[in-house]
């Protein structure tokens, strides 16, 4: 199955040095998180950004897309569409670094509620690891379960509004304590009166996040074999 979306290209006007994925949530697409490719493209100008439109039609409004069906909430059910959405974007990231001679440290992930949760999965469950994961109001189903399948331990950063109605606030506890727990480096950041949604503090401090991920992966992959 081939993911396409818009993107930007680097603020430079150079190549690509860095990837930047950005996993849009539950019925929209990837035009509904270009604004943080704009608002990023200051911190990271030599980054590609990329929006991919998820690859199913979302269950509740065809004319959109999901990377996983909500229609049974069961958490083995989300934990299974998670496992398929995540086979479909490791070939996606295999295409893109060939494409560009990048490898897994010159890439990041952002995803926004049901992409954050497909952001998280995937980042943790690609054999090579990436350079950073960002999740905005996201949560992890059946998390505990996650730990025995978590192959590689990049950077995460979790931010949430504490008055999220739509993914529950106390999500990102769980998060935070079962990839704590597995060795995965995490920051999770707390946004007061925030609901479900990106603010201009959030959208900064995961900047910030990247900026410094991104880099430390350039240093890595620059030095001699």
């Amino acid at each position: 199955m081939q993911l396409d979306g818009p993107g930007l290209a680097p603020l430079s006007g150079g190549k690509s040095v860095q990837l930047v994925v950005l996993l849009h949530g539950v019925a929209a697409n990837g035009n509904d998180l270009l604004y943080l490719a704009h608002a990023w493209q200051k911190f990271l100008p030599e980054a590609e950004f990329i929006a991919p439109n998820a690859p199913f039609p979302c269950d509740y409004a065809p004319e959109r897309w999901q990377w996983f069906s909500l229609q049974d909430r069961a958490p083995q059910k989300l934990l299974a569409g998670l496992r398929d959405a995540a086979v479909i974007l490791d070939r996606f990231f295999d295409e893109l670094l060939a494409s560009r001679g990048l490898d897994e440290s010159s890439l990041a992930l952002a995803g926004f509620s049901q992409g954050a949760a497909t952001a998280l999965y995937a980042g943790l469950h690609r054999q090579k690891h990436i350079a950073g994961v960002v999740a905005f109001s996201g949560a992890l189903p059946e998390a505990a379960a996650l730990q025995s399948e978590i192959a590689s331990k990049p950077p995460v950063l979790l931010v949430h509004g504490e008055a999220d109605d739509v993914v529950p606030f106390r999500s990102m506890a769980s998060a935070k304590t079962v990839l704590e727990a597995s060795g995965v480096p995490v920051t999770a950041v707390a946004r007061p009166r925030l609901g479900h949604a990106i603010d201009g503090t959030g959208i900064a401090l995961a900047g910030d996040f990247l900026r410094d991920v991104l880099a430390a992966g350039d240093t890595v992959s620059s030095r001699p074999a």
